[in-house]
């Protein structure tokens, strides 16, 4: 008989953090209605101290003042844990920091995935599925080398395959691609760091999809690491919201869908159909987005229209030539009093990208998004994959990318047919898997997005989307557009040298002497 929890057990570690976080909550507090700073030291210093500390946390807390809570900060060390929980709950909102373990560079053992609570008979059936995926992901690369070194060779003719050097670069790309076959149960391992606010708000929405079990005890953890350290911090915790009262559960429960595969089928046609082939479609703008921010730049400078025309106010913040802080390797562009300026024009796309591209996309923290309760989107007898352009460049790769999804999708069937709840039978879903969605932000962030994700040694997907995003931006904003560039761009325009800043990592294309439409490339 199995034991019904997570295989094997996620490690969570405690690796840095504030010193009294409770204390320093209430010190924060005191400190806004005193004359002077008031330390964690004072509020914990004698009885009166520490009773009048209690009540000013009750009191705040149950109030809704939490940024007290915000300042203290919490690095956990996480491993074993799934890619679809980091991808559903860890990154689904913008208030962390993580540094993951990349699939793209690092190769995958096949002994890294997560098992879900299951019965003897699903699991044999959850276990041989995942290994024809983790088989299949070595023998992609295989079937993909030639087609990489060829392509390769097309970019570099003068640079030998068999050094290594250049070897480990022709494994990378075959490997970059052929992850796309793995579940989303692939373990990862990674630093996470978040406020004491947003670990109050992990634990009272920590029983929502897409993967609450998981969920439950990655965060339990967190909640038990921090309370060792300072058993106070968490005095006034909340209850979780019980799966059953979110307002996804309570929707999907009212209109009887946890069965409605047909209405499933009819939303799948509807998305793709409306996006007209692209990987990502402009839906919504600003329509007056590009004058917005011209009359925003006199406003920061004091100009009228008449000193100041709005080509020349764009020109002074978007072109790198006026504005050296396009050709710095930092990002200070929010700082800036003109750059802020950026912040005016507004785009919304409609995306469908792979689990494994999305995954990156959904990094860019600025650029937020309402992504699917994942089961949803799922039909048991229809495959539903993203292929990469390496692959459909190879037809004995595609023609195994194509056996190996249907291999997998009869391995969920047959998961759901046993009765697994859908949570559970998600985890076997490829990298591949399309997340459809919608997206927005401000010129401000999807500029500094496009600039480095256009940039040709960036994952092929999400460079795609970039490339259609700012060729449609182009087209309605011209006076925008021609400042999209990647950063070997924007270096040449501001005359920086090397005109790349990636060095050994130069994709071998003189990408700065073309435009973005006419971008094209397989690896």
């Amino acid at each position: 008989m199995r034991t019904l929890s997570l295989s094997p057990e996620p490690v969570v570690k405690l690796e840095n953090y504030f010193k009294h976080p409770f204390d320093n909550a209430v010190a924060t507090a005191r400190t806004c209605y005193s004359p002077r700073v008031v330390t964690s030291d004072e509020v914990h210093k004698d009885d009166k101290s520490r009773a009048l500390r209690d009540r000013i946390a009750e009191s705040i807390y149950k109030a809704g003042h939490h940024t007290t809570i915000q300042h203290a900060t919490f690095q956990f060390i996480l491993d074993k844990v799934s890619r679809q929980f980091i991808w559903s709950f860890l990154h689904s909102h913008p208030f962390y920091n993580s540094e993951q373990v990349s699939q793209r560079y690092v190769h995958v053992s096949a002994e890294n995935f997560t098992v879900p609570p299951l019965e003897e008979a699903a699991y044999e059936i959850y276990v041989a599925t995942i290994r024809l995926q983790m088989e299949a992901y070595e023998k992609l690369i295989r079937i993909l080398e030639p087609t990489v070194r060829a392509q390769y060779a097309k970019i570099f003719p003068n640079r030998d395959p068999e050094l290594k050097k250049w070897k480990s670069a022709l494994q990378k790309r075959g490997q970059e691609v052929a992850r796309y076959v793995l579940p989303v149960a692939t373990h990862a391992h990674l630093y996470h760091t978040v406020s004491g606010l947003t670990l109050h708000r992990y634990h009272k929405l920590v029983k929502q999809f897409d993967t609450p079990f998981e969920q439950r005890v990655v965060v339990g953890k967190m909640v038990e690491q921090v309370n060792a350290v300072d058993p106070l911090f968490f005095k006034n915790i909340e209850d979780p919201i019980p799966l059953e009262a979110t307002p996804e559960y309570e929707f999907f429960l009212a209109r009887s869908l946890s069965e409605d595969i047909p209405s499933r089928r009819a939303f799948l046609k509807e998305f793709d159909d409306s996006l007209g082939g692209l990987t990502s479609k402009l839906v919504d703008y600003k329509a007056n987005g590009q004058k917005c921010m011209a009359q925003s730049v006199r406003g920061v400078l004091g100009l009228p229209e008449s000193r100041l025309s709005d080509e020349e106010a764009l020109d002074l913040v978007l072109n790198p030539a006026k504005n050296r802080y396009f050709s710095e390797s930092l990002n200070i562009t929010t700082l800036g009093k003109l750059t802020r300026t950026m912040a005016h024009p507004h785009f919304t796309f409609q995306k469908k990208l792979s689990h494994t591209a999305d995954s990156q996309d959904q990094r860019h923290r600025m650029t937020p998004a309402s992504r699917p309760v994942l089961h949803r989107h799922f039909v048991p007898d229809r495959p539903d994959y993203v292929v990469p352009a390496l692959v459909r460049a190879s037809e004995e790769a595609m023609d195994f990318y194509s056996q190996t999804m249907t291999a997998v999708w009869k391995g969920i069937a047959a998961l759901v047919h046993e009765g697994v709840e859908e949570e559970y039978a998600m985890y076997l879903l490829p990298n591949a898997f399309p997340i459809r969605f919608f997206e927005s932000g401000d010129l401000l962030n999807h500029h500094h997005k496009w600039t480095k994700r256009l940039c040709y040694t960036a994952q092929e997907e999400i460079w795609s989307m970039c490339r259609d995003e700012v060729t449609q931006v182009s087209r309605l904003f011209p006076g925008l557009g021609k400042y999209l560039l990647p950063p070997c761009g924007l270096r040449n325009l501001a005359g920086t040298r090397p005109i790349c800043p990636e060095g050994d990592r130069f994709c071998g294309v003189p990408v700065w002497k073309k435009s973005v439409p006419e971008f094209e490339r397989v690896i």
